[in-house]
């Protein structure tokens, strides 16, 4: 994935320790230095056309002019709780490059008035929260910082349950007003930013967004981070050209021809092989088949997987990932699981396609918060995709890869027991 330009962001990072407060000065620049801050800063971000890293893709600037705009004290969140399972691209930079999110995240307090700011790591990032603990105790701007641990969990991250969390409720996401920015972290207006959506921005107040746009799409400029996994000569994190074809990064896949590719996450959807052809990983051309980038997430499942054991198996951890609070979630998810993995025991009616459909229609655009939405979305696109997989199991019963080690990763029992 040679790109000329890159690296930015993982310009200089080494494994396992990250760059120190000197070192990073040396790579980036010192902080001191950066040319545009405040007003200044804000204009620069939306020249740059930067989008945010954490999934949905909002403008970042126009984040940041609402919580500038907001009355009285101000705050702002660092989002690096990371709940989806496939991705680790936070956890890499605030790992390998706390310094760099730590600029971003002092930059974006200033141009926005908040001074309070608080960076979340969740809470089995332990390697993560001990980086960024000792990188705070490099700096000297940081009074009015505090390192605070989030619960793991695939719904933790969203901005309004992490929010809940922090004023002391439980993570329990929802689209209800009022918004973040008008009353977040303690009733105050309140920016959250995602820690790679902060990085970003420490470089664009260096370099500017000139430098910024030289790399992706128009409507989708910069690098960003991605994910590999499954079938593929490399997998980890790689950082990229917005707009990169899905086919260059899963090239070289490891000797087994691949089935389909996840792109997204687990609110991500399937693509075909002959859509891999013509995707590119920008959200412009996601958008076209119905989905984004979400986490940055790319697998590439080999044809030798089950694709219907894996998928029953993500949404039954999906279903049970729900917060506890409205129907849609609570029995709906449930319901849909549990058809899935009869369908994939081959002990479900003929009809099992068909309400597996008509369910997802009922649950989608119900819930309290776009956990439903997600999960349905991935499951419908899965349906699609994998039509003769599921139809085999329905027949048949499991296959002979039913019990192969999985591609798709679902935290155990286990491991959330030693967080």
């Amino acid at each position: 994935m040679n790109t000329p330009g890159l690296p930015r962001l993982v310009a200089g990072l080494r494994s396992p320790s990250g760059l120190t407060l000197n070192e990073h000065a040396e790579c980036h620049g010192a902080l001191a230095d950066a040319p545009r801050r405040g007003e200044a800063l804000i204009a620069a971000i939306a020249a740059a056309g930067l989008r945010g890293r954490g999934g949905a893709a909002f403008p970042t600037a126009v984040k940041l002019r609402a919580v500038a705009a907001g009355r009285g004290r101000r705050a702002l969140v660092v989002n690096g709780a990371e709940g989806e399972p496939m991705s680790s691209k936070d956890r890499l930079l605030l790992e390998l490059a706390p310094h760099l999110v730590l600029d971003g995240a002092l930059l974006a307090a200033e141009a926005v008035g908040a001074r309070d700011l608080v960076v979340t790591v969740k809470r089995s990032a332990r390697s993560a929260h001990a980086a960024v603990s000792h990188a705070l105790t490099e700096r000297r701007d940081t009074r009015g910082v505090r390192l605070q641990t989030s619960a793991d969990g695939y719904i933790s991250g969203e901005e309004t349950a992490l929010l809940h969390q922090l004023n002391g409720g439980p993570a329990t996401p929802t689209l209800a007003p009022p918004r973040p920015h008008e009353r977040g972290l303690g009733r105050r207006p309140t920016l959250i930013s995602n820690v790679e959506t902060l990085a970003h921005l420490a470089l664009i107040a260096r370099h500017g967004p000139a430098w910024f746009r030289q790399l992706g799409t128009a409507d989708h400029p910069g690098s960003a981070l991605i994910t590999l996994a499954g079938a593929v000569q490399r997998p980890g994190v790689h950082e990229i050209a917005l707009g990169m074809p899905v086919a260059q990064a899963i090239a070289g896949s490891r000797g087994a021809p691949v089935r389909a590719v996840l792109v997204g996450g687990y609110y991500g959807i399937w693509l075909t092989p002959e859509a891999v052809a013509s995707a590119r990983l920008d959200d412009a051309s996601m958008r076209t088949l119905g989905a984004g980038l979400g986490a940055g997430v790319v697998v590439a499942l080999p044809a030798d997987a089950c694709p219907a054991a894996e998928v029953a198996r993500v949404v039954r951890w999906m279903a049970d990932e729900n917060a506890g609070q409205c129907g849609p979630c609570v029995h709906g998810l449930d319901a849909v699981a549990d058809a899935l993995e009869r369908l994939v025991a081959g002990t479900a009616g003929t009809d099992v396609v068909a309400r597996l459909q008509r369910w997802s229609g009922q649950v989608q655009g119900r819930g309290a918060c776009h956990h439903p939405d997600g999960v349905v979305g991935f499951l419908r696109s899965a349906l699609t995709v994998f039509a003769p997989e599921f139809e085999a199991h329905r027949r048949h019963g499991p296959c002979h890869a039913c019990h192969r080690h999985p591609i798709l990763r679902v935290p155990t029992v286990r491991e959330r027991l030693a967080a």
